[in-house]
């Protein structure tokens, strides 16, 4: 009974001492950390410090973080509207303008007036290199009087780069189909890729031109021109004798049409003149013979009476 006792008193006294050591362990650690972390501190401290002083001071250098941006691409059109003295010397002036610029005339539409009402009015659509299209507006302004001005800008910066990614795909496949091609061995599959290949190389050209030509779009900006004249031009009076000449002119040809119609008309009568001979013949047959059926006239004048006696 006493060996019982001693054995559960003793036993019950180490898992005392086991669970009081785990108790100061536990209460140990936090404070150990604790006194780690405090005596760490001040050595902190400097660095904070440091880094207060190095921002108060002024010789603080600031690094940039921005990301460069690409620039836009942008295609751009002008619109100009110009009242000027003379249309025809402000044309000649736009040329050498042009000229000058290193740009290129696209297109010219000149209308000339009719009579003394309508204006002398042109109109010329120019590229220039899109450096120089704000030069060569202020170039254009000094012919006349501006009237109206615009200028239109559409970026096509993804555009660009969707091609750019298009083209290089389209390339990569050329080149697998080429790998493909080289390594088939059967008919029908060299037929088959060659097929393939043709698709591809057509996509490319069509993508490529679309690419090369959105390029020379944002290169050169477009100006479309109107050039309207201030007065009415009356139109110039023909000399007498180049009157004359026209009216014979105009004679000359009336009478040899009218004569070419003549001959026309006889060429005609004369293809069809077997229709007229029989289409004469019935008629001239049932006129006759309506008139021989006609009954004669049996009346005649009375006798007269013999006079009286």
């Amino acid at each position: 009974m006493n060996g019982a006792n001693h054995f559960w008193f003793s036993r019950a006294l180490w898992l005392t001492l086991l669970l009081g050591g785990m108790v100061v362990s536990c209460a140990s650690s936090p404070q150990s950390f604790s006194s780690d972390s405090v005596s760490q501190a001040p050595a902190a401290a400097p660095e904070i410090s440091s880094l207060d002083a190095s921002a108060d001071s002024p010789t603080t250098e600031v690094v940039s973080t921005d990301v460069p941006r690409s620039l836009p691409q942008l295609v751009k059109t002008a619109e100009l509207v110009l009242r000027v003295e003379s249309v025809n010397d402000s044309i000649e002036a736009t040329r050498g303008i042009i000229q000058q610029q290193q740009g290129d005339l696209l297109g010219l539409q000149d209308s000339t007036p009719t009579d003394d009402r309508t204006h002398h009015i042109a109109s010329l659509q120019i590229r220039v290199p899109q450096a120089r299209l704000e030069s060569a507006l202020q170039v254009l302004k000094g012919l006349g009087t501006v009237q109206q001005q615009s200028i239109t800008a559409e970026d096509v910066s993804n555009q660009l780069v969707d091609y750019q990614a298009r083209l290089r795909n389209l390339r990569k496949t050329e080149e697998t189909l080429l790998q493909i091609m080289e390594r088939s061995g059967e008919i029908t599959d060299v037929l088959k890729v060659a097929q393939e290949l043709s698709n591809v190389r057509n996509l490319i050209e069509q993508t490529s031109a679309q690419f090369n030509d959105l390029q020379n779009r944002v290169a050169y900006s477009t100006i479309n021109l109107s050039l309207e004249q201030t007065t009415a031009t009356p139109p110039s009076q023909k000399a007498p004798e180049n009157q004359l000449q026209e009216t014979w002119n105009g004679a000359t040809r009336s009478f040899g049409k009218f004569t070419v119609d003549l001959l026309q008309l006889g060429i005609w009568l004369l293809v069809y003149s077997p229709y007229w001979l029989v289409l004469g013949s019935i008629g001239y047959f049932a006129y006759t013979r309506l008139k021989s059926c006609q009954p004669r006239s049996s009346t005649s004048a009375p006798d007269p009476e013999p006079p009286a006696s």
